[in-house]
């Protein structure tokens, strides 16, 4: 057994290292050409001050989706099971597209929302019709809640993904507790196939993003991120872990939400940039971009350990959320109020 799972983690540090190296190299082969024809121009929710290319997802969806397809080629078990991730696979790829043609021009909102649940619907109309998060709903309203909660979580990494080395403050310790879940054999194979691979993409996508960024995700990378993050918590709560599932996105899910819920309150139009998450208010109130990903950073950790736990231990599932619950308000407050 020793040898099985120390065999499991040497390929999960091959696959993580292949996609780093990959999403990395195709960065540098694409950059002059992003920085030619993709400039993101500051406007009102950005936090940079001069235009600068945006685009790195191309990289990293590119990487994700290459090398965890090799991995599960290379792999007796994934490969048997690979075909409804195929269509996890073209989902992203055509919610990239999506991205990337609102990247080049805005497209308005209807269509755009439109297309976005049309890759969220193919993800989840393609589960196995057995799984099921909240069996105790008929199935067809499950599956309406979990396109709406797709989209939604899609479009949150969207949203979020408005400072340098915010995306990967989120999803490298969420892919990476999802590694080592998927190492204790709770996640599907192929789950873990994708998740290790997306983790690798954006530790290689992380150099070109470190504050101040050279390249920018754009949302050709943030919306399928979130597609692909959303579909790897799903087959968790599926599993029976709807605690992890949860916890280990709370911060954004707490901003975001909050946030939306805030303009909506104000009569906004949420569909405008604008500068009111908690983590751009720190950035206004005294906190260093650095600093302010740190803090997220840390937070997603402990948030991930506690998912662990709830896994290992599941007794320990109220407690765990409730402890989460209360770290996430105190960060937000933390944002809200800026240094003094």
């Amino acid at each position: 057994m020793n040898h099985e799972l120390t065999a499991w983690w040497l390929r999960a540090a091959g696959t993580v290292t292949f996609a780093a190296l990959l999403c990395a190299s195709l960065i540098i082969v694409l950059r002059p050409v992003l920085k030619r024809y993709a400039l993101a121009q500051p406007n009102a929710r950005s936090s940079h001050k001069k235009p600068t290319p945006q685009g790195g997802g191309i990289a990293v969806v590119a990487a994700t989706i290459v090398v965890a397809a090799c991995a599960m080629y290379f792999s007796p078990a994934a490969a048997s099971i690979a075909g409804p991730v195929l269509s996890v696979f073209a989902a992203a790829i055509f919610i990239a597209c999506v991205g990337a043609a609102d990247d080049i021009k805005p497209i308005t909102v209807i269509p755009r929302l439109l297309l976005q649940a049309l890759a969220v619907a193919l993800v989840i109309f393609a589960l196995p019709h057995e799984l099921r998060v909240l069996p105790f709903m008929p199935w067809w309203i499950e599956r309406i809640l979990l396109v709406l909660g797709g989209l939604w979580f899609a479009n949150l990494v969207n949203f979020m993904d408005g400072l340098d080395w915010m995306t990967v403050a989120e999803v490298v310790p969420i892919t990476a507790a999802l590694a080592v879940i998927g190492g204790l054999g709770v996640l599907p194979v192929q789950g873990a196939a994708v998740t290790l691979s997306l983790c690798g993409a954006m530790i290689g996508f992380a150099y070109f993003n470190r504050p101040v960024a050279r390249l920018f995700l754009g949302d050709v990378g943030s919306l399928p991120i979130g597609l692909l993050v959303g579909w790897l918590l799903l087959l968790l709560a599926a599993r029976g872990h709807l605690a992890a599932a949860i916890l280990m996105p709370l911060y954004y899910l707490a901003d975001a939400t909050i946030t939306l819920l805030t303009r909506l309150a104000r009569g906004e139009p949420i569909w405008q940039a604008h500068r009111s998450h908690f983590y751009q208010r720190a950035t206004d109130r005294g906190f260093t971009v650095t600093e302010v990903v740190a803090y997220v950073f840390v937070l997603n950790v402990v948030l991930a350990m506690l998912a662990i736990l709830t896994i290992r231990l599941p007794i320990f599932d109220v407690a765990a959320s409730i402890t989460g619950t209360i770290l996430v308000a105190c960060l937000l407050f933390v944002f809200a109020r800026g240094k003094k």
